[in-house]
């Protein structure tokens, strides 16, 4: 599990215990065949409270991540607040 989170050139740290969860994945909307094997078909996602840096008294955000299935590391989610 992840323990920092370095977005946008911050180093964000995780303040509280993650949550996970598995989606789905439409892979007909990205692909034109299924993918072999179970690659690409369910995704794992990360909820994670963070705060900026080591200052425990800096407010806690919410942060989602999501498993990158090629590398085995993880991606950050736009979030809407992050769009507008």
């Amino acid at each position: 599990m992840p323990t920092a989170v370095v977005s946008r050139g911050r180093e964000w740290a995780v303040g509280a215990a993650p949550v996970r969860w598995y989606e789905r994945v439409n892979w007909w909307e990205t692909s034109r065949r299924m993918p072999k094997g179970n690659s690409g078909v369910d995704v794992e996602v990360l909820q994670l409270q963070v705060r900026l840096g080591n200052n425990s008294r800096s407010a806690l955000t919410t942060m989602y991540l999501q498993r990158d299935g090629l590398g085995g590391g993880w991606r950050r989610r736009e979030s809407a607040s992050d769009a507008a």
